[in-house]
Formats: structure tokens, sequence, C-alpha cells
């Protein structure tokens, strides 16, 4: 997955999880952060962030944050959209018979339905950005709408789908991403709940550069 063009800027503050303040090349800008994820850890005052001009009508603001170098000196794309994006392309290099996006399933949307030889597959994609000593953690938020997927897959699983929840790691150096339960316990309880019901958990590596994500390896939990 690429950008059509990519700005690098100083990143400043974040008035609230939509919007932050940041500098490019010596002027102030008001930006849209296409993540409402908390990335305290990230977005810190003087850090390099990425930026694309969208170009979309009737937008406030010119640019989305995109992209943010952590003080690790790692490169971290926190695009909230980016995950399914790169998912759809890399589900089309598979042998899959057909590859449907946005799949309903009982109460839920989920992300993708596939078949391949007459079997049934469904896949929930969340994207990872928080890393805490080389281990990738999830949610850095609760995540009710997380837990419910969670529950959905675990039915599907039990109705004979092949049921995959598949974390892509926004980040280079990353092999794992566990629950982070001192932020959303139940999560981290319904994710058990789930492998116990037969859906299969994976972790995909991924490389960063400013305007790319990439997946590069598949591994399972």
């Amino acid at each position: 997955m690429q950008y059509e063009n990519i700005t690098r800027a100083i990143f400043f503050n974040r008035p609230n999880r939509f919007i932050a303040e940041v500098e490019i090349e010596g002027q102030r800008e008001i930006v849209h952060v296409k993540n409402t994820g908390r990335c305290r850890e990230l977005l810190i005052p003087g850090c390099e962030v990425w930026l694309t001009a969208p170009d979309s009508p009737g937008r406030k603001t010119k640019y989305d944050l995109v992209a943010v170098r952590k003080n690790t000196g790692i490169l971290f794309n926190i695009d909230s959209q980016a995950p399914n994006k790169v998912v759809k392309e890399w589900l089309s290099e598979k042998d899959y018979d057909k590859v449907v996006p946005e799949y309903r399933f009982g109460d839920s949307r989920i992300d993708f339905y596939m078949e391949r030889n007459g079997e049934k597959y469904l896949m929930e994609v969340k994207g990872c950005t928080l890393e805490v000593d080389g281990i990738g953690y999830f949610p850095d938020a609760p995540t009710e709408r997380g837990v419910k997927h969670l529950r959905e897959l675990a039915k599907a699983a039990g109705d004979g789908y092949h049921a995959i929840l598949a974390f892509v790691i926004q980040m280079d150096g990353v092999s794992e991403v566990r629950p982070k339960t001192d932020i959303h316990q139940e999560f981290g309880i319904a994710l058990k709940e789930a492998q116990d019901a037969g859906v299969d958990v994976i972790f995909l590596k991924c490389h960063v550069e400013p305007d790319t994500l990439i997946i590069t390896e598949e591994r399972s939990s």
C-alpha cells in the first residue's frame, strides 16, 4: 500500500483525537489524525510525522497525519484505514476463489469473507500501533467493537467457518501482538475465548516507510 504524496512535518500537540497541530517548513497547520486511538507514546511534541494531502472536496483540513517516528527511531504507520487496505492487497495475491470486503455476519460486518475450494473463511483485521520493548499490544484504548467482533468470530468458528483474527503490525521489528489487558481486560478474555472456540490468530509483520506499508510475513500465534 502506497500513498500518492507524502510531506514531512513536526508534531506539536493534539487538541482532540481528530486533529493535530504540526509545523510544515516553518508554517503551523491543523491536520486530521487518521487514528482515534490514544497514541500517547508516539505523538510527543517535537517528533517527526508524515502527512498526505488527499485533496478531497469539502475537507476542513488539507492534510492527514499517517505516520510518526517514535523516540526509539522506529517508524510507525498510524493510519487506521491502512490495515484493511494492505490486507486486501495481500489477499489478492493468495489463491482464494473469492474475497468479499465488509461481509455481514450476525450483528456485525466482518472485514473479509473468502472462499477457497468450497471452504468458507471470515477474517477480522486489527491494526497494531502500540509497541512496548519489542512486543506489540492491542488495544491502546477500550474497544467494545473489538470484543463484539471476537464473539462473532467465535460463533462463526462454531458454524464451520475458518475464522481468523489478523493483527497488522504497523511497524518494523515486531513479530507478535498481545492483548493489553490493563487497558481493556474484557478484550483479553474475549480473545482467549475466541481462540478456545477455534479462531486462528495471525500476525502480519510489515515494513513501513513514510509513504508505504507492506506485509512481509505471516506468523501464527
